[in-house]
């Protein structure tokens, strides 16, 4: 198995961001117990579908569930560059093509409970990739070994992978930009989810100015103030580090004449120190 660092910003740290996605955790475990694979996606680029996967990923590990976070936004990933510090040599594209064991690919990081399988060489076919027995199986293997799985897709407005790996998971959540995406183009984006079958949750207002004038604005200052004081001096500044994060490297595309082989999936059950005990 790899290991990895991960590098998160000091706004990633902050007390009121962190409640967001404590809150964000608290409501898909209402969702239901069956609902445990949970894809994440955006209508454009650039609304943080990529933070806010890691954040909620990152929320369930702190609450103790062994969560594993899946970058299968293998066209354009950007989840090595911004989180990840050190080597990563292999990566989801390894696995699907039949390279390497599911094993092989999962990186155990430096917070407990949670691990990440980045998306690895840019491949030509990736939707039929993402769309394959081999990711099937895998999503089913790690299912048995983790208590969630995040996964991180490509935004469904641009290419049509998030519709794909949606309907083979229990749920999938919707990130919006605040004031960027309109509103008939985020409901075409739910109705293409639709037409796949995939089971929305809900969606996630990002990129929100709480400090304005407003309401929201007003309430986000007064609590956000009060509790990140007490909270700042009861823990300290824990977790505010800054790590320089290692720029990501031109991934080298990968030849889709290899026949993947899904035998190589079984062996995930026997992952030391990743196994569930119950």
């Amino acid at each position: 198995m790899q290991s990895a660092k991960l590098h998160f910003s000091q706004a990633e740290n902050n007390y009121q961001i962190k409640e967001a996605y404590k809150t964000l955790r608290s409501n898909v475990e209402f969702s239901g117990q069956n609902v445990r694979v949970i894809s994440v996606t955006s209508c454009t680029p650039g609304e943080g579908k990529t933070t806010v996967a890691m954040a909620l990923a990152r929320a369930f590990a702190e609450a103790g569930k062994k969560t594993v976070l899946v970058d299968a936004d293998m066209r354009k990933s950007v989840l090595v560059g911004r989180y990840r510090t050190g080597s990563v040599r292999l990566g989801l594209t390894h696995c699907l093509v039949g390279r390497e064991r599911l094993s092989s690919v999962i990186c155990e990081t430096d917070i407990p409970n949670l691990y990440v399988v980045f998306a690895g060489p840019v491949p030509p076919n990736p939707s039929e990739l993402l769309g394959g027995k081999i990711f099937g199986k895998a999503l089913e293997n790690m299912k048995q070994v983790f208590d969630y799985v995040i996964i991180d897709t490509p935004p469904l407005g641009s290419v049509i992978d998030a519709a794909v790996v949606a309907k083979q998971c229990d749920g999938t959540v919707m990130v919006i930009e605040s004031n960027a995406i309109s509103y008939r183009f985020a409901q075409r984006v739910k109705d293409q989810l639709d037409k796949a079958g995939a089971k929305m949750l809900g969606v996630v207002l990002n990129k929100v100015d709480i400090s304005g004038k407003g309401y929201y604005g007003h309430y986000g200052n007064y609590y956000g103030k009060y509790y990140g004081k007490y909270y700042g001096k009861y823990y300290g500044n824990y977790g505010e580090d800054s790590i320089n994060s290692a720029p990501a490297s031109k991934p080298n595309p990968v030849s889709k004449d290899l026949a993947p082989d899904e035998d190589d999936l079984d062996e995930l059950n026997y992952l030391a120190g990743v196994t569930r005990k119950d």
